[in-house]
């Protein structure tokens, strides 16, 4: 929470297995309130590895391209009540600053 606004990072994921879980750990939870990860009916293990990690998640159950999946992941964070959305790719590697108040 930053300044009482709930903060809630979203992951769009396709075929993320080989880089979501390393992503995820480098997110600050000190100040994330929720992450989503919302997998685009990927095709290697990106949902299994989704379903380990401390995280909300959602699958598609076909591919709805990465705009699609955009729009799900920012309707989640907003049903999920947050004030603030951060929108991050599994593939940024980002250092501990990220999302600093």
């Amino acid at each position: 929470m930053i300044n009482e606004l709930k903060v809630c990072v979203i992951l769009p994921a396709y075929n993320a297995a080989r880089t979501l879980a390393k992503t995820i750990s480098q997110i600050d939870r000190s100040i994330v309130d929720d992450i989503i990860v919302v997998d685009d009916a990927s095709k290697d293990e990106t949902r299994e590895i989704t379903q380990q990690l401390d995280v909300h998640y959602a699958f598609h159950r076909r591919n709805h391209g990465y705009g699609g999946n955009q729009k799900t992941c920012y309707s989640l964070a907003l049903t999920s009540g947050a004030d603030v959305v951060v929108m991050m790719h599994r593939t940024i590697n980002m250092s501990r600053s990220c999302c600093r108040p």
